[in-house]
């Protein structure tokens, strides 16, 4: 938990340390929400093997620009995620609600065009599991805590502010809090976004 807590403050200072030059060379920290479809999965490592499933995700979002093609995007989102799976033709969910915190390295081409890559810490909000009409709460069988990267490609109309944002998860932490089964998330997620007063 120690190393979890000092990624997020690591997070946190970068941020804070971008947010000061950009203060101090008088430039405006563009802020932002966003919003899509997720395509989610659960890979084990003991070869069973779960359906995707889709969710939403939603939040907020920070674009410093730390060069004239280099910035930084902070994210505060909401995911829904998990998978499903068929047992005796009856459909079971798993759905998995994290908080995100990815920190995006973008580089930015001059036209609109964005590659994206960094880290992302995810906090589990609730976990239940579906069969039917049936539902259970079960949080306890997940861990709190979720890292993983992510990789993408974005963009944004200049003049507008609006854009288009397609991103991978890739899942690096076991999320299994009572099994030897190692399983992590890994998905795909496709939204669109508006930068308030972008430049």
């Amino acid at each position: 938990m120690k190393s979890y807590l000092g990624m997020a403050i690591v997070a946190i200072c970068l941020f804070n340390s971008a947010e000061a030059q950009q203060i101090s060379k008088k430039k405006f920290i563009n802020i932002g929400i966003k919003g899509g479809l997720n395509l989610f999965n659960i890979i084990n490592d003991n070869n069973v093997s779960y359906d995707s499933k889709v969710g939403v995700h939603a939040g907020l979002i920070g674009h410093i620009h730390l060069t004239r093609q280099i910035a930084l995007q902070p994210e505060l989102v909401y995911s829904v995620q998990g998978a499903q799976f068929d047992v005796a033709g009856v459909n079971n969910k798993i759905n998995l609600g994290y908080i995100n915190v990815p920190l995006m390295v973008q580089y930015m081409f001059d036209n609109g065009f964005r590659l994206q890559a960094g880290p992302q810490i995810g906090f589990l909000a609730n976990a239940k599991s579906k069969t039917n009409n049936a539902s259970f709460d079960v949080k306890n069988n997940y861990k709190k805590v979720d890292i993983g990267l992510g990789a993408g490609i974005g963009y944004v109309e200049p003049s507008s502010g609006l854009g288009i944002d397609a991103r991978y998860n890739f899942g690096l932490s076991d999320i299994s809090e009572n099994t030897a089964v190692k399983s992590t998330n890994r998905g795909f997620q496709i939204g669109l976004f508006y930068l308030f007063q972008h430049k």
